[in-house]
């Protein structure tokens, strides 16, 4: 028996995780003017060729990871065992917080990101609350 509910949200999150990585491995500079606009987005994109370079690949690579972690998720999504769906939404949520300590104390310094960062922290704990509501539904169909 599986978790109600676990098989959207883990659909869900892992087609984000594919097109999201998808995109920043083959339209890396639209993506970062998208998402941040054309002006922060060229500041980030390096000065000198080597640099431009050395970021574009460390990009297509985040977004390679990224790609990875949605087909992990899309392969997960079809488990159901209850008490392994309870591990995994438990990891995804102290993942998705951590991520969001992680741009509060970075990105937050950084001049160029700092007004980015609230948007995409609070992205990430509404993404760490669908793992949330998910837990909570299961404790109170447990319990009653």
């Amino acid at each position: 028996m599986s978790l109600p509910g676990f098989f959207i949200i883990c659909m869900f999150h892992s087609i984000v995780a594919i097109t999201s990585g998808a995109l920043m491995m083959f339209y890396t500079k639209e993506i970062s003017v998208f998402g941040l606009g054309h002006e922060i987005a060229s500041k980030l994109q390096g000065s000198t060729p080597h640099d431009q370079l050395l970021i574009q690949t460390s990009v297509s690579f985040s977004g390679l990871l990224l790609f990875t972690i949605g087909f992990v998720l899309f392969m997960v999504t079809f488990v159901k065992d209850r008490e392994f769906q309870s591990l995994f939404a438990k990891g995804c949520v102290i993942l998705h917080v951590s991520m969001a300590i992680w741009r509060v104390s970075f990105e937050g310094k950084l001049e160029d990101l700092a007004h980015e960062w609230p948007r995409q922290a609070l992205g990430d704990i509404a993404l760490a609350l669908s793992w949330v509501f998910l837990l909570v539904y299961s404790w109170k169909e447990m319990y009653d």
